[in-house]
């Protein structure tokens, strides 16, 4: 039986169009053995099972056809917790962290309590239960119009035992109570335009269309956000969403055109505008 260095290696020249041969061949092994990546470096020698052995195989085949890893394994690490996730999701990115990141940074200019967060579009809940793990006296709301979504992100609130957010099947604010109001929202929506060449990618042609393009220009999601989240934010309540890396002009824009003050914008780690933040007067 080969050993787990010997079907690293192997699993590496497999994927070599893969951005990240080596980690993707390393997570998928820890998942068909139940073990860890440590463990793979620590008993490079260990001979896996022939059932395991076949499995990996199977998966390498999947990933080497360009599904991505997370829809494999079925789960995705983001800011503290591994999320469920299914093809009925985006995959959580780790660009992503910055808005949990900009939004926890906002909490202390915040007066009332409990804090009431709203989550646009929230998929696998990724930023919501993020929030609602670091903030357990804050009430979280979030939305999904993906009913199939909204089951994910519920089974990872169980998960996690985070019992402050209510799941509400919306299309954005659309089903809010027209006295209902926030400290925050914050939404990450589609923002890619849908003549952009990158949906030919592989993994990007598995995840849901609708999760990632937004018109033409990538801007509708946007554009219908910030036209409707102030009517639901308290005066002096902050908006903020992720958008794509040369969107930030256009995305101040919006935010101004709909009477958000202070509008500035986050890079993420990659020096790319990813996050604008708003205050509604």
């Amino acid at each position: 039986m080969p050993c787990i260095d010997v079907l690293l290696e192997d699993a590496k020249a497999q994927l070599a169009s893969s951005d990240s041969p080596e980690l993707d061949a390393e997570i998928l092994l820890g998942f068909v053995i139940d073990k860890p990546r440590s463990y793979l470096r620590a008993y490079p020698e260990f001979e896996p099972a022939q059932q395991a052995i076949q499995e990996y195989s199977r998966l390498l085949a999947r990933r080497a056809a360009g599904e991505p890893v997370a829809y494999l394994t079925g789960e995705r690490n983001f800011w503290t917790l591994t999320l469920d996730v299914t093809t009925d999701t985006l995959i959580p990115r780790p660009d992503t962290e910055l808005l949990v990141e900009s939004t926890l940074e906002c909490l202390p200019n915040i007066k009332t309590s409990p804090v009431k967060i709203a989550d646009l579009g929230t998929g696998s809940g990724a930023i919501a239960l993020s929030l609602a793990s670091e903030c357990p006296d804050c009430q979280i709301t979030a939305t999904d119009l993906s009913v199939a979504a909204l089951e994910v992100a519920k089974a990872n609130a169980a998960k996690h035992q985070l019992r402050n957010v209510e799941f509400i099947h919306s299309n954005w604010c659309s089903a809010f109570a027209q006295h209902q109001r926030f400290d925050i929202i914050v939404s990450n929506p589609p923002y890619i335009p849908s003549n952009d060449p990158h949906m030919q990618a592989a993994e990007l042609c598995c995840e849901p269309e609708f999760a990632l393009i937004s018109g033409t220009d990538g801007l509708d999601a946007i554009r219908e956000i910030t036209g409707r989240a102030g009517a639901f934010l308290i005066s002096g309540g902050y908006l903020l969403i992720e958008h794509g890396y040369d969107q930030g002009e256009a995305v101040r824009e919006l935010f101004f055109d709909n009477g958000f003050q202070q509008v500035k914008t986050k890079q993420d780690l990659g020096g790319n505008d990813r996050v604008c933040i708003g205050i509604k007067n």
